[in-house]
């Protein structure tokens, strides 16, 4: 059976800078969930989410927006902005794990108004043409929420359910519910996506072989943390490339370069690659010290040299 590859977003990383980065390299993904638009206050768009959303700065086969909230004012507000933009699909984020978020009534926080949810959905369907998917978490403190929420759900027009079956109290900590995750495919007639802990080829066809119905897969953190793998899982292959270092230093040096031209300083530069290098060093045989290399440079020439390093000494 054939399968869709999607890329879950990651606020601060999966922007379009590496989402084209991605593509340009490795390729693999179907189609990428943008990180969330969520508005402070006032019906605006901030600059970043805008620029993130260009048409002309993304290079992707397929982009869908995602937006959290928990008005209708706002998801009204955004979808019109997206339909403007080219888009036709707005996925909801209803997984968000973050305390700063749930404790706000948003992301995984909402799984438990499942009134709130039903009435949002039900305007937005009389008042806009934009296609919805939902993002969202077994609940926030008990996976019987989710269950409570699908058969809502039937009522409504939804493409597809990305399913991270985990609570939103366990943030990305402790095992996944599969059993749970396998009742919310027997509990509603949408399709439903998997998401969570692919992190290899190994771990994805353990997962297919358990869900076999399931046809749409979102990987997250994999992504970052070993950008070969869409490609990998596409080909079936268990192993890194022979010429792996060769490309990621090309894909690495593009996202560089790509950040450089629009970070202000090289402090900002230094703090962002630093970032990712604490998930791109799990592609290295000693990540703890494939990362504190990176972590002690203060200085651009530090970086580099410790990059120069990294790849020299897996190579050797």
């Amino acid at each position: 059976m054939s399968f869709t590859l999607l890329s879950s977003p990651l606020q601060g990383f999966t922007d379009f800078r590496f989402r084209n980065a991605v593509e340009k390299y490795f390729g693999g993904i179907d189609a990428w969930y943008a990180p969330y638009i969520r508005l402070q206050k006032h019906l605006e768009i901030k600059n970043s989410y805008q620029r993130d959303l260009l048409p002309e700065n993304n290079q992707v086969s397929s982009l869908i927006p995602q937006v959290m909230t928990n008005s209708a004012e706002e998801f009204l507000f955004v979808a019109k902005y997206v339909l403007d933009l080219g888009y036709n699909e707005l996925n909801w984020n209803l997984g968000c794990p973050y305390p700063m978020v749930t404790k706000r009534g948003l992301g995984s926080g909402m799984l438990k108004h499942k009134e709130q949810i039903d009435d949002l959905l039900t305007r937005v369907a009389d008042e806009s043409d934009i296609t919805i998917s939902l993002k969202m978490r077994l609940g926030y403190e008990d996976n019987r929420e989710i269950l409570d929420l699908l058969p809502l759900l039937e009522k409504h027009s939804i493409k597809n359910i990305v399913i991270h079956p985990r609570l939103g109290k366990q943030l990305y900590k402790g095992e996944a519910d599969l059993d749970q995750f396998q009742r919310c495919i027997e509990n509603t007639s949408h399709q439903i996506c998997y998401n969570g802990d692919i992190s290899s080829v190994a771990k994805f066809r353990e997962l297919r072989q358990r869900f076999p119905s399931i046809n749409s897969w979102a990987i997250g953190r994999g992504v970052i943390a070993n950008p070969f793998l869409p490609a990998m899982i596409q080909a079936d292959a268990d192993q890194l490339p022979e010429n792996w270092i060769e490309s990621f230093s090309r894909f690495h040096d593009a996202l560089f370069q790509s950040y450089e031209e629009a970070l202000s300083g090289p402090g900002h530069i230094l703090i962002k690659m630093q970032s990712f290098w604490e998930y791109f060093s799990q592609l290295f045989s000693n990540p703890h010290k494939a990362f504190k290399r990176i972590k002690k440079a203060k200085n651009m020439e530090a970086y580099h040299e410790a990059v120069r390093v990294n790849l020299t000494c897996e190579g050797d």
